[in-house]
């Protein structure tokens, strides 16, 4: 129980970014939110991660909290359980999941007003394609001015495909997901257009989503031998939702459509580099690297 609670003020909601999730790619500040948080609002997926190291605790430690959880107590139904802390203190983990975001919202504003800390988890960054929008939504449409919100980034995609890869991000770039889900097609055609002719590298999120189409109109706009990226799991080594694994391919803007069979999912990102982006090779493999402005060692 937070010292919230004791004094009658209000808890904070915090939107946590974890990036990929697991406990070595995340910051000290998320982990030590969600660790003494009242309440952790997390899908399964990332409840699993979180327990790697004690960030949440074990599985064993769970109950479904019986009568007395302050879960049960609540009219939303959340799908509630109570975790024993090493300490003896209580923790709330309640599941998240696609088709309940609305219910959760509204419930992590509930916990809030009396007195918990709650951490809403996100993979990645909060504001790269994460919950951080949905909750500053929800809050306008509730007229939840009085809750306190905190955002706590993470590593997103884009960033931690990267740095598998060497230096691809060095000079401008953007991100541009491919999810038509609040868009059309045009739209979204218009951004990748644009960003192809303005030179920036480009990393493509949500990938299942028409990537083969995306990449023909990138290459009405660039030239076909610049290299291309696809990425699966950033960051988490074999326990992503890709079955291979954490893996990449350097490939060129030419054959990106080519290889179908390495783009896995919500787990895959593609990167298009610019005319700048070139191959280096060391010892130990191939890596991209997109240079600053043409400036040479000297430079610096």
């Amino acid at each position: 129980m937070s010292d919230h609670q004791n004094t009658g003020e209000m808890g904070t909601l915090y939107v946590v970014g974890i990036g990929p999730g697991l406990p070595h790619a995340m910051t000290q500040r998320a982990k030590d939110v969600i660790a003494n948080a009242d309440c952790v609002i997390a899908s399964n997926l990332y409840q699993d991660f979180l327990r790697r190291d004690g960030t949440l605790p074990p599985e064993d430690a769970v109950t479904d909290g019986g009568a007395e959880s302050r879960s049960a107590r609540r009219q939303t139904g959340s799908d509630g359980s109570v975790a024993a802390r090493p300490d003896g203190t209580q923790q709330e983990i309640v599941r998240s999941t696609m088709g309940r975001q609305i219910e959760l919202a509204r419930e992590a504003f509930e916990r809030v007003r009396d007195g918990e800390d709650v951490a809403h988890v996100s993979g990645g960054d909060p504001n790269v394609y994460g919950k951080s929008d949905l909750l500053y939504l929800m809050a306008e449409e509730d007229e939840a001015y009085d809750v306190p919100i905190e955002v706590v980034p993470g590593v997103t995609a884009a960033l931690g495909g990267a740095a598998n890869l060497g230096a691809p991000l060095s000079n401008d770039f953007c991100t541009i997901s491919l999810s038509d889900k609040w868009r059309g097609w045009n739209e979204i055609e218009e951004k990748l257009r644009a960003a192809a002719i303005s030179g920036f590298v480009i990393v493509l999120y949500n990938c299942w989503r028409d990537y083969q189409r995306a990449i023909d109109v990138i290459r009405e706009e660039r030239a076909d031998d610049v290299p291309v990226a696809i990425f699966n799991d950033a960051s988490r080594g074999d326990t992503g939702r890709n079955q291979d694994g954490e893996n990449h391919t350097i490939t060129t803007l030419r054959e990106a459509n080519d290889h179908d069979d390495k783009v896995g999912g919500m787990g895959t990102s593609i990167l298009v580099g610019n005319h700048e982006t070139n191959v280096w090779e060391n010892d130990h493999g191939k890596h991209l690297v997109t240079p600053r402005g043409g400036r040479d060692v000297d430079d610096f």
